[in-house]
């Protein structure tokens, strides 16, 4: 069997590399923003009080609705002039044509965006999705990561899209997190700090900006803002070291766009109930002063429990314009938001200077973007224009350099591929990808299948077919659509992980990490490699891993039980 091998440059070598064949912007957004181009007096100055204030309104779009929702929003632009949209789920080719009519409507550009953290295929189908972050922060070498945000640039590009709301650089020391999670790249903050600016850094030397998130730090939180307002209760010394760490090192090294959470931090602003949206000292205070960002602020989206819980009838949309937010995203009701915002003015409680230098920087992000030069994004050839063959050898490359071996380097190396090999997957309907490609090796096999949920039944036909002596290898996948905590094992199946872990057998984890303690007596296993999502490369890679094929090299980027922490992995 041969060997994968990889030549890698240094970290950090491969992307100055890179970075000088790539056609980046010759000024960064920051010195734009200095300089005001042209282009974006000319503009300020045609634009109203309230076209102004429309234009820190960004609105949901979609391109799987029907024809009235997205006919809604095509009123929507050429009415209220507002000044982007946000594209969720949908299709490639279907998104271009509603953004093209958007875009002929629009008399002041549209800022077109998306939420890409792994790539336009978080939202998109038939594209490319690229490993979630959390296996990304197992990878030994960010110089795929900065690859990864070339190309994921590369799609959004070609898509006519101007900003990716990436990378999350929250810090998920919290097993519980139920919204960040495997969205994060771990729980250590230079691990965090150092990869998500390797993906930033790959977005914005290719022309896309950015919006690196969330701000103050979502990390730690057992509540998801979408539905309730999470609270923080740590003091400003633990934030200022930990949460806020990844934040000031992207700041520091040029980002472009920061995305505020909906946070209660008491000790950031003691106000009842404010979430970080609505917090001047949070937003003004603590991120454009003390940690000195001058590029664009944008909420999170402002329909969420964790805002409007406590701010309703667009009252949150006008303190978070107080509290200095650049951009709105997803307001209840931006029309009813823009005359809110202009009453706030009138009425003195907010100071009209603020809205003018808030539009001239999202008039900037366009500019510097190439907004301001959109054409129709041309329908020809998109499909195979955003599924590359090189973007998916990038995707595997990731994938094998992600494979965790958190026990059983000296097993491996005893196997046989002669033997008598028992292939047992847990969780999926068909044969998997695992199972097929260790069929090449391992030919004297039997494949077996059990559901997450087998009765004692099913599982005994499985246990009566395997044989003292057997090779044993387990596949534990979770099927869900984002791989989180709790995955659903009955007991029963529990217990047959606990079976094989007693018969000797290897296993492969296609499943969030943190579900780990969830399978009693895994610990014991001969050997247990995390591969951390379902995704048919990383089960390739998994394979090439017992194959001998390949040497892992992840890390394990978060602390999952006292049997495997932070940086473990052989």
């Amino acid at each position: 069997m041969k060997m994968r091998t990889y030549k890698f440059i240094g970290t950090g070598l491969l992307a100055i590399a890179l970075s000088t064949q790539v056609q980046a912007q010759q000024k960064s957004y920051t010195d734009l923003l200095k300089e005001e181009p042209e282009w974006v007096k000319k503009t300020f100055r045609k634009l109203s009080k309230k076209q102004k204030v429309a234009q820190m309104f960004f609105v949901a779009a979609y391109s799987n609705k029907s024809d009235r929702f997205t006919d809604s929003i095509a009123k929507v632009v050429k009415k209220e002039k507002i000044g982007g949209l946000v594209f969720f789920q949908g299709g490639p080719e279907r998104q271009s044509i509603l953004m093209n009519q958007y875009k002929a409507k629009a008399k002041t550009p549209l800022l077109i965006a998306s939420d890409g953290e792994w790539g336009v295929g978080m939202r998109l189908d038939s594209t490319i999705s690229y490993p979630y972050q959390m296996a990304l922060g197992a990878m030994q070498n960010n110089d795929l990561i900065y690859k990864m945000g070339l190309d994921v640039a590369k799609d959004y590009k070609r898509l006519g899209m101007h900003m990716n709301l990436a990378p999350v650089v929250d810090i998920n020391n919290n097993a519980k997190n139920p919204v960040i999670n495997y969205r994060s790249f771990g729980e250590n903050k230079y691990n965090v700090a150092i990869k998500s600016a390797a993906y930033m850094k790959g977005m914005q030397d290719a022309g896309l900006l950015v919006s690196i998130k969330h701000f103050p730090g979502h990390g730690d939180t057992d509540v998801d803002s979408h539905y309730d307002l999470p609270q923080l209760t740590f003091d400003k010394n633990r934030l200022d070291s930990l949460e806020l760490y990844p934040f000031r090192e992207l700041i520091n090294q040029g980002a472009n766009g920061v995305m505020i959470a909906h946070m209660n931090i008491p000790s950031l602003d003691p106000t009842p109930n404010i979430p970080s949206t609505l917090s001047k000292p949070i937003v003004t205070d603590l991120l454009r002063n003390e940690l000195g960002f001058q590029g664009l602020v944008i909420s999170d989206a402002m329909g969420m429990k964790g805002v409007v819980k406590h701010y309703r009838d667009g009252e949150a949309d006008v303190m978070g314009i107080i509290a200095g937010n650049d951009v709105l995203e997803l307001s209840e009701d931006s029309k009813r938001a823009v005359k809110l915002v202009l009453k706030a003015v009138k009425e003195k409680r907010l100071d009209m200077a603020q809205i003018d230098q808030s539009v001239k920087r999202i008039l900037t992000a366009k500019y510097w973007a190439n907004a301001h030069l959109d054409k129709e994004v041309p329908l020809e050839n998109i499909h195979a224009d955003v599924y590359r063959a090189e973007s998916q050898a990038l995707i595997q490359q990731m994938a094998d350099a992600s494979m965790t071996l958190l026990k059983g380097r000296d097993y491996i190396s005893s196997l046989n591929p002669t033997n008598r090999t028992v292939l047992v997957d847990i969780g999926v309907a068909e044969e998997s990808t695992f199972q097929t490609e260790m069929a090449q090796l391992y030919g004297n096999n039997i494949k077996l299948r059990l559901d997450k949920n087998a009765s004692p039944e099913a599982i005994q036909q499985v246990l009566a077919q395997i044989k003292p002596g057997d090779q044993i290898f387990v596949g534990i996948y979770d099927t869900r659509t984002r791989p989180n905590n709790n995955l659903a094992l009955s007991a029963d199946v529990k217990q047959f992980i606990s079976n094989m872990v007693n018969q000797g057998a290897a296993f492969a984890l296609f499943c969030n990490p943190y579900n780990i303690p969830l399978m009693t007596g895994v610990e014991n296993a001969k050997a247990l490699l995390v591969a951390y999502q379902k995704e048919a490369f990383m089960q390739k890679s998994a394979a090439a891993v017992y194959k001998k094929a390949l040497v892992t090299t992840g890390k394990l980027p978060v602390t999952i039980s006292p049997f495997f922490k932070y940086g473990d992995g052989e």
